[in-house]
């Protein structure tokens, strides 16, 4: 059996938690305000995700485009899909909601811009 402590990002409240892990399956979670907590807490002590934002040049301009991943990826992809985002070769325009790659990782979640260059 495997007790995690573990502190809930989706508010600013923070509650601390803890979750009793056995044999891959979360058995039970304490500390928790509201079910969003309890759902986090179960996602993170399993198989965390995160959310990818970043910033890649664009030829021809001097400002960078913004970018994030559509969804959460599994974290271990992070330093994969940061690798894919520095290998990027953008062009003008770009507009926002522009899918830059369409397979980050290999997750199956597009890359998007979130905002608008030209």
């Amino acid at each position: 059996m495997n007790i995690q402590e573990i502190t809930c990002i989706n508010c600013p409240v923070g509650c601390r938690m803890t979750v009793t892990v056995d044999n891959g399956q979360v058995v039970s979670v304490e500390g928790f305000a509201c079910k969003r907590g309890e759902a986090y807490a179960k996602q993170e002590s399993i198989a965390p995700m995160r959310m990818v934002t970043a910033v890649a040049p664009v030829m021809g301009s001097t400002t960078p485009i913004s970018l994030k991943t559509e969804h959460p990826i599994p974290k271990q992809c992070i330093k994969q899909c940061m690798q894919e985002v520095r290998a990027l070769r953008l062009t003008l325009p770009i507009h926002a909601g522009q899918v830059l790659l369409d397979d980050v990782a290999g997750t199956g979640v597009r890359l998007i811009a979130t905002k608008s260059l030209s």
